[in-house]
């Protein structure tokens, strides 16, 4: 796609919706006037991976992180009807700057995609430099991590007190962006 013709895509989308939102780079909007901004994103993104019974605590991990001034990526949120998205998650993976995995009693358990967005995560941390911080584990409950990123990741636990481990979340994420500044 040329330049022009994104231009053009975006203005006939935005025709339709006030805004225009391009993961990674920032967000058009067409005023009452007509006239259109633009406002680049410089939020860390953060990649929500979870199991859709634990959609409830994606949910509101997705809503604290974006009210902390992160750009948290959450399947429900950014995926579009028709979109490939197997190859649409693997970019946001790839383009993220933290990736969350979100371990529960019941994701531990199931195979499918949660467990693929983890394999494709742990490929792209080889990517990164040993000391930066890309996977972040979380327990959402008592369950056993897998042993492959016990070994190798602390992880964060969720419970008994959610905002503890936001908290503690947030100085993780906020301590690794400082540093790449």
């Amino acid at each position: 796609m040329t330049p022009k013709e994104l231009g053009r895509l975006i203005q006939r989308w935005l025709e339709r919706s006030k805004t225009v939102e391009i993961d990674g780079l920032g967000v058009f909007a067409r005023n009452e006037t007509g006239n259109i901004s633009f406002r680049h994103s410089n939020h860390p993104r953060v990649f929500v991976a979870y199991a859709a019974e634990d959609g409830v605590a994606a949910e509101r991990l997705f809503k604290e992180l974006t009210v902390s001034g992160y750009a948290p990526w959450l399947d429900r949120r950014k995926l579009l009807p028709g979109q490939d998205w197997p190859h649409r998650i693997e970019d946001a993976i790839a383009s993220s700057d933290f990736f969350i995995a979100c371990f529960s009693r019941k994701s531990v358990r199931k195979r499918g995609g949660f467990q693929a967005e983890i394999r494709f995560a742990l490929a792209c941390a080889k990517g990164v430099p040993l000391d930066d911080v890309f996977l972040i584990p979380i327990r959402l409950d008592d369950c056993t991590v897998p042993s492959r990123i016990q070994r190798e990741t602390q992880y964060v636990d969720l419970f008994p007190d959610w905002g503890t481990g936001f908290e503690r979340i947030l100085r993780i994420m906020e301590r690794q962006t400082r540093l790449a500044a």
